[in-house]
């Protein structure tokens, strides 16, 4: 049985519990391990793909707090990305809790694969229409925690009937679909706005921000209420890896 993947570097990953799939038992064991209050994810598509199981080696080094990863289905948003297939071929990789964000328009279809695969958290967009609530039902029932995306031009009432059946929020401060896209000013108003809304239901759900974020804004997120963080470009471009994320703490020191 083959118990560990060689990287390029010569570095030896173990492969959990030591075998594929990734089984879905274990999702609470990392779920329940204690994390800090504001949290990093680097958006694994924005990393260098022909190299993805050292990026992710990278990542996890330098101090990372889960990993992020954009399912695209070329419908909601022009690119398609990443899907079951990928996030369970380097689940053997990583213990960090992997966070899959999909950004496609029948979600259903994909979910208990995504899970199965090895998601933790699992966010869908209320922006397709459908049945929000029974989605979110059905990703905490598959043991993974449900959260919802909400677009730059959706209105943080949204969520506010699905607030019990949720886990945390991701507000996209770009418009979903690639990487490198300039942060949205306007997304701090906005989760200001979902931090009251969420405050006044008396919920714990944690409220992720995804889009431009770089250590030059990441305080004025936490001030507004943010606690998550998915960082593609804002990592990856600007390497060594452990500085950057070095950076990214520093500001909010």
């Amino acid at each position: 049985m083959v118990d560990a993947i060689t990287l390029a570097g010569g570095q030896r990953i173990p492969i959990l519990a030591g075998r594929l799939p990734y089984p879905v038992e274990a999702h609470s064991a990392l779920l329940e391990t204690p994390m800090p209050l504001v949290r990093l994810f680097p958006s694994m598509i924005a990393s260098d793909l022909a190299h993805l199981a050292d990026e992710i080696a990278g990542v996890t080094a330098a101090g990372v707090d889960g990993l992020h990863f954009d399912v695209m289905d070329g419908n909601f948003v022009p690119d398609i990305t990443v899907g079951a297939l990928v996030i369970r071929s380097v689940r053997p990789l990583s213990t960090l809790p992997f966070d899959a964000h999909l950004m496609v328009t029948q979600p259903d279809v994909l979910i208990p694969g995504i899970i199965q695969a090895g998601a933790n958290r699992v966010s869908v967009h209320p922006e397709i229409g459908g049945h929000l609530q029974r989605t979110l039902t059905h990703i905490r029932d598959l043991g993974a925690q449900p959260g919802v995306a909400i677009n730059p031009a959706t209105s943080p009432d949204a969520i506010e009937w699905v607030l019990d059946d949720m886990d945390y929020a991701l507000v996209m401060s770009v418009n979903p679909g690639f990487s490198g896209q300039e942060f949205i000013p306007a997304s701090i108003r906005k989760i200001e706005a979902l931090s009251r809304l969420i405050a006044k239901s008396g919920r714990e759900v944690r409220i992720m921000v995804d889009g431009g974020v770089s250590p030059k804004n990441i305080r004025e997120l936490v001030d507004a209420g943010a606690s998550d963080f998915v960082t593609g470009a804002g990592l990856f471009a600007h390497r060594p890896l452990p500085g950057r994320v070095k950076q990214y703490r520093q500001a909010l020191a």
